[in-house]
């Protein structure tokens, strides 16, 4: 599945040394006559810190390949407003990393986005599983091409504090909080959660929801054609909110995790000066855990899968950040000609190998990642295929699942706050839910 033939990969590399641009003369990418020096390809997406120099890698690679130059804007999470306001100042980007699909599906009905090239379009078909081309697309249309993926389904340990605990890593819920108190027993508490970030939230209640109550009403909820106020919402919540009330199991309490944010989530489980024993979330943990604080991935920083939830199946949660074009960028034919490089497995081997990446390009060779426990979280991101389900927060409008300070990501930082009542976390859920679909 890897490598569905030679011949498919070949023809990626190709499209990198002669993508078609949008119009149609060929790109040269070769060393020889570059046709795009000259050109500044701007770009814009959340990454900062190690991701951004990680992505400084691809876009130096573009470079190298056409002559384009390249910059890159950091948009925090806000990418929604922050896109908006550039293309109504007259500023826009080239192309955004886009790391919601509701925001992909917001700016495509705004009209804000061109339509991947064929030969984009082609290099997708090649090497993506079909669920990557639905996430992209809107109305049949293609425009998003999914570059970054994440396994959103991993809890990332530090295998001395496991050892001081006397514990393994578990295979289901219960035996993890379990294992949670083993660890706080010994002296260190077992939960980093990274409160401050309200998407960190939301992605706890997701795996919890997918294992619990099936993946056929993850699919409902993800569109609203269930409310919130569902009964599995609730029980979700209150799986959540027993793990959440208790202090002695999180690092600094609610108090404290509501004033950590992300990279400090990871700093206290890997930094020089442990405060955790654990970290739940992506992948992209590792690209910080090694590139910050020197960590040897699946020595010093290891994870176990999600586990399953009250006999429901292990969950397989994804998200993705995802290249699209704006109409309204300055150099169209170097910002197709990017997102036809970015669709080979030759460019997503450049971040593979500098960590904290993850590919949904099925024929980018496992060889490429730079540690064994990289390559066996993206074997299970291929292996799971169409049956990987997105994060749910970000198949939502911008107003209630990618929003700092409103809709989930708030309520669900309340919820941190007081878990004492999840029916009425529920209610206010639907309340912001109704609003930010019926808009």
């Amino acid at each position: 599945m890897l490598r569905r033939t030679a011949l498919a990969c070949c023809s990626a590399l190709t499209l990198a040394l002669g993508a078609t641009a949008c119009g149609g003369d060929p790109v040269s990418a070769g060393g020889g006559s570059k046709e795009l020096s000259g050109q500044t390809l701007n770009v814009a997406g959340v990454w900062s810190g190690a991701e951004q120099k990680n992505f400084q890698k691809v876009l130096d690679a573009f470079t190298e390949k056409t002559g384009a130059k390249t910059q890159f804007v950091s948009t925090g999470d806000n990418v929604s407003t922050v896109v908006g306001s550039k293309i109504e100042g007259g500023n826009a980007p080239d192309v955004v990393m886009v790391p919601q699909v509701g925001v992909l599906q917001q700016f495509a009905r705004k009209n804000w986005l061109t339509p991947l090239s064929k030969s984009a379009e082609k290099s997708v078909d090649t090497n993506y599983a079909p669920v990557w081309k639905d996430y992209g697309s809107v109305d049949g249309k293609l425009y998003g091409l999914y570059f970054k993926a994440a396994h959103k389904s991993t809890v990332w340990y530090s295998p001395e504090a496991f050892e001081q605990a006397g514990v393994k890593p578990p295979a289901t819920y219960d035996e993890m909080l379990k294992t949670a108190q083993a660890v706080s027993d010994s002296g260190l508490p077992a939960f980093a959660v990274a409160g401050e970030d309200g998407w960190t939230l939301t992605d706890w209640f997701e795996n919890i929801y997918l294992s619990q109550a099936g993946p056929e009403k993850y699919d409902q909820l993800a569109q609203h054609k269930i409310k919130w106020t569902d009964p599995t919402v609730v029980k979700a919540l209150t799986t959540l909110g027993s793990l959440f009330s208790d202090k002695k199991l999180i690092a600094g309490g609610q108090k404290g995790a509501l004033s950590t944010d992300f990279p400090a989530s990871v700093e206290k489980v890997f930094g020089p000066d442990p405060e955790a024993g654990m970290v739940y979330e992506g992948d992209f943990v590792a690209g910080i855990a090694k590139d910050q604080f020197g960590k040897k991935i699946g020595e010093d920083a290891r994870f176990f899968p999600f586990p399953a939830v009250a006999g429901g199946k292990e969950p397989v949660v994804s998200g993705g950040d995802a290249a699209v074009v704006l109409k309204d960028g300055k150099n169209p034919k170097a910002a197709m000609a990017f997102l036809e490089f970015l669709a080979t497995p030759e460019a997503a081997a450049v971040w593979a190998e500098a960590g904290g990446f993850l590919s949904p390009n099925e024929n980018v060779d496992l060889a490429a990642y730079g540690d064994v426990t990289l390559r066996e979280a993206a074997k299970s991101l291929i292996d799971a295929g169409d049956s990987v389900r997105f994060d749910m927060s970000d198949q939502a409008p911008a107003a209630f699942g990618g929003t700092k300070g409103t809709g989930e990501w708030k309520l669900l930082q309340d919820f941190l706050r007081d878990p004492s009542n999840p029916a009425a976390t529920a209610a206010q859920l639907e309340a912001a839910a109704a609003k930010a679909y019926k808009s």
